[in-house]
């Protein structure tokens, strides 16, 4: 399929509540069915270092000049933290505010995105509320961001082409995170006019949709993943928000009008095939992945200080009423546009995408790949990494090590799995990876198996045997199918750990809180030091052997990749 640069007139971005999904046209003549969208990652902007944007501006502004000369159905999209996390010596009245999320942070990226010369929209991420220093609260600074980028609501959509529509919804929490700062969150107002907006453009009235998040939804299958948004519980889309976080897949699976889902988060390159997904694949390649009529795309970043991967790119749509393609804009390449997948409709509720190339460079060494379980389907069966379960209906114990490929579903319907030498909880129905229950640190070397931790029938009958209403079939039902389970650790000396789930029989550890919290119990930490160091009389803090009760995290980073807790489950390390 040849998709060539054509485009039509677009107007301002229209704004919407939660009880319509009335879409204005950009423009109600549309001399051609052909689009394209330059899509830019986390800019993570610092105002010392503005030479790479200046770059990356340059190599889609040909592009953009190109499509408004032919037809101008050409606009921007940005998906979200555009500010950089650390002091940028914007103020001079303090040496640690934090640059994103504040005023300077906004104005500079609203001036920076409106100089591509095309309209742009914005989704906001993790990072975007971040202006702690600046505002009180998530409300406070949730209006500026607003204001700064002309938007009525976080959430966006924009008739690109006819009957083509790009649609964003953005983060609206940090300070009153419930866990890390760093789960994007959608608050219900949008997925409430987004569902709306799906059910009231539907695939079988010729609607195409193009939605763009901060971070992907659960369910995407996107295994370009970095290990601290794995065990952290902030990769997906509501995360540990157990309802919300399914939501967006039931709604991919259900309207086929959803034909692209755009994200970032992760600061990886789109040099790898998991950097894009297909809503079907060849069934010789394994079990079908139950997405919809929609291909899941990561974005990179365009600076070079961002980069988790040394990669400098951006994304690129060239799209028609026949499907469309997604491209890669190379920053260090001088903008080289390379073609990554063409996605071909097949009618109005189906599409089939083929991969332009191969991964090109599958090994780097700080490229996370996540370890995906596949259940089967009929035709075929589960990976080798399934662990079954025997006679007796315990999964026998087996040594972890770092390699150790793994994975089970408990009678209660959760996935378990290893990973990289820790315990993760999977999604039961995406198996997708959802946050860490034990780390490596505790569980390396050791031995980990399934045992039946509830009453057997006859045991039942024995405790219940003067109970009236407790006899026979009624007490049965505690056993077989239902059995209760426990999932154990055996160290060398022993010693046997039950893993506990949580109290709402997750099992995936939420141990991050929001940054506001955490930069608090540094402070007290800080403060016990200096308590510490000036009543035993020590030369310096650092002598000072302070624990905190609340671990293992030490810093305001937000990752926690261990679960033992120095000098209560671990020696202390201070």
């Amino acid at each position: 399929m040849k998709l060539t640069l054509a485009f039509a007139a677009i107007g301002t971005a229209a704004g919407f509540t939660s009880s319509t999904t009335s879409v204005r046209p950009a423009s109600k003549l549309y001399s051609s069915d052909e689009f394209v969208v330059g899509i830019v990652g986390d800019l993570h902007i610092d105002p010392r270092k503005m030479e790479d944007y200046s770059i990356g501006k340059s190599h889609f502004k040909p592009i953009f000049e190109e499509g408004k000369a032919a037809h101008g159905n050409v606009a921007l999209v940005s998906l979200g933290d555009l500010g950089e996390s650390k002091n940028c010596d914007h103020n001079p009245e303090s040496d640690s505010e934090l640059f994103a999320g504040t005023t300077q942070c906004h104005e500079l990226a609203a001036e920076y995105l409106g100089s591509f010369g095309v309209p742009y929209e914005v989704v906001g991420g993790n990072h975007d509320l971040e202006g702690l220093d600046e505002f009180e609260t998530d409300e406070e600074n949730l209006e500026l961001y607003l204001r700064a980028h002309g938007k009525e609501t976080p959430y966006f959509c924009r008739e690109i082409a006819d009957k083509t529509l790009l649609v964003g919804m953005g983060s609206t929490l940090f300070r009153d995170a419930v866990y890390t700062s760093h789960e994007v969150t959608i608050d219900q107002e949008q997925i409430d006019w987004f569902e709306n907006l799906v059910k009231t453009h539907p695939a079988d009235e010729d609607w195409k949709i193009f939605v763009f998040t901060h971070a992907p939804p659960n369910g995407s299958g996107l295994r370009v993943l970095q290990e601290n948004h794995v065990v952290n519980g902030c990769c997906w889309l509501n995360h540990s928000n157990d309802k919300q976080c399914k939501k967006f897949i039931e709604l991919v699976r259900e309207h086929r009008s959803i034909k692209a889902w755009f994200s970032g988060h992760f600061h990886l390159g789109q040099d790898y095939q998991d950097s894009i997904t297909f809503p079907t694949i060849d069934p010789k390649d394994g079990p079908y992945p139950n997405r919809g009529s929609c291909v899941f795309a990561q974005t990179s970043v365009m600076r070079a200080g961002t980069s988790r991967d040394g990669r400098q790119q951006s994304r690129l749509i060239r799209g028609n009423k026949d499907g469309f393609e997604i491209c890669t804009v190379d920053h260090q390449k001088d903008g080289a546009v390379r073609l990554d997948a063409t996605i071909t409709f097949r009618g109005n509720d189906n599409e089939v995408g083929v991969y332009a190339n191969d991964d090109e460079a599958y090994d780097h060494d700080n490229y996370f790949k996540v370890y995906a379980p596949s259940a089967g389907d009929a035709l075929h069966p589960p990976d080798d990494g399934f662990k079954r379960y025997d006679e007796d209906g315990n999964i026998p114990p087996f040594d972890v090590t770092t390699d150790t490929v793994a994975w089970w579903y408990l009678s209660c319907g959760r996935a378990i799995g290893m990973l990289n030498g820790n315990l993760i909880e999977y999604d039961s129905s995406t198996l997708a990876p959802l946050g860490l229950i034990v780390g490596a640190d505790e569980l390396v070397g050791k031995k980990i198996g399934v045992i039946n931790s509830g009453l057997d029938a006859d045991t039942c009958k024995l405790l219940f045997e003067e109970e009236e209403g407790m006899e026979g079939a009624d007490c049965a039902a505690l056993a077989g199918d239902l059995r209760e389970q426990a999932v154990v650790m055996l160290d060398d000396s022993g010693v046997v750990t039950v893993v506990q789930p949580n109290e709402d029989g997750s099992y995936w550890r939420k141990i991050v809180r929001n940054k506001m919290v955490r930069m608090k119990e540094v402070r007290r930490v800080k403060a016990a030091k200096q308590w510490a160091a000036d009543l035993l009389g020590l030369d310096e803090e650092s002598e000072a052997n302070v624990v905190s009760s609340w671990g293992p995290y030490t810093t305001t980073s937000g990752t926690a990749k261990k679960t033992a807790v120095p000098g209560l489950t671990a020696p202390s390390a201070l």
